[in-house]
């Protein structure tokens, strides 16, 4: 059935994660309508805290707020910009060449977090951490965990969704490629230097299996409705938006849907302010199986997708979007 929402579903994952067997099955079926239908939830009580999010933003204004030569001694083409910082319109959408009106972070799986003999841990790089702020490891680090936790619990109720084993993703996601990416959109002193279509980023969809976005902190996030209508994203203060990505929608052959979003710049009078958001990417390890489950494909829904691993598809797309070369 086909539901246009004006608004994204706001839904309480503690019913899922603690709740009856009712509501656990209330909260996976009204998962199940949003993702098949816009793509996007709010949630709340997902255990990350205020403090926590308070600290966290407080380093990365912090950071920004540092001048270009320091803040570029953290920037690392040759590993894909994957870890540590990546300047003012490095990145561009998938179709455009026109960089984005934003610079930015990335963290990624801590090294010492994972056992000497899983061989993920050859794959990643070491996680870069700028000197002159000390405190934002240690923040960076526990925001990562929590939200990698709220990714699990929202992957299992995903999976039994699609009527999968509730663990289906568990062995998939254990040590996964996930990013945590602080985002600064810096202001424009003079909107008339910039492109005629730059904008703080460009309508896409992401890569990874689900997005978690913890509170952005200006309006401008907007949802790409089946009707073609553009709708804001806007959430409490206390909820997480969280998404899914281009991987869960090619592993369920488009049943669940990676709908396109996009941050528009705000008014010309509001152009000389920042924003700042931390979305939370959760990928796989690299070597997931990505063909579509036999169980989304049939007469009506023929398979759309070429079989894949997570580690071949991620690679593709940070080709098109200019950070690998």
């Amino acid at each position: 059935m086909e539901i246009l929402f004006d608004e994204i579903p706001s839904l309480d994952l503690a019913d899922f994660t603690s709740g009856t067997p009712a509501q656990k099955a209330t909260f996976v079926q009204k998962l199940g309508e949003a993702y098949q239908n816009i793509g996007f939830v709010a949630i709340k009580n997902h255990g990350l805290s205020q403090d926590l999010q308070d600290r966290l933003y407080g380093s990365i204004k912090d950071f920004f707020s540092l001048s270009d030569d320091i803040k570029t001694k953290y920037e690392k083409p040759e590993i894909g910009f994957q870890r540590g910082y990546t300047g003012k319109g490095k990145e561009h959408a998938k179709g455009r060449n026109t960089g984005d009106l934003k610079e930015f972070y990335h963290v990624g799986q801590e090294l010492s977090r994972i056992p000497d003999a899983d061989p993920i841990k050859s794959e990643y790089p070491s996680n870069i951490w700028p000197s002159e702020l000390p405190e934002f490891q240690n923040d960076a680090n526990e925001a990562y965990r929590t939200l990698e936790s709220a990714g699990k619990a929202m992957l299992q109720a995903i999976a039994l969704s699609l009527n999968l084993d509730e663990y289906y993703f568990e062995d998939k996601v254990a040590h996964g490629n996930s990013i945590l990416r602080q985002i600064h959109y810096f202001p424009i002193e003079n909107p008339d230097e910039v492109p005629a279509d730059a904008v703080r980023a460009a309508e896409h969809g992401d890569i990874n299996l689900i997005t978690l976005l913890m509170g952005a902190s200006a309006d401008g996030l907007q949802v790409l409705r089946k009707d073609g209508k553009w709708i804001p994203i806007t959430a409490l203060p206390d909820q997480l938006v969280v998404n899914v990505g281009d991987m869960l929608e090619r592993l369920t052959n488009k049943k669940l849907k990676s709908t396109i979003h996009r941050v528009v710049n705000p008014p010309r009078e509001k152009m000389n302010t920042s924003r700042y958001s931390i979305p939370f990417f959760m990928h796989p390890r690299s070597e997931m199986d990505l063909t579509c489950l036999e169980s989304c494909i049939d007469a009506e829904h023929p398979k759309q997708f070429e079989d894949a691993t997570a580690g071949e598809f991620l690679e593709e797309r940070l080709r098109e979007l200019g950070l690998r070369k």
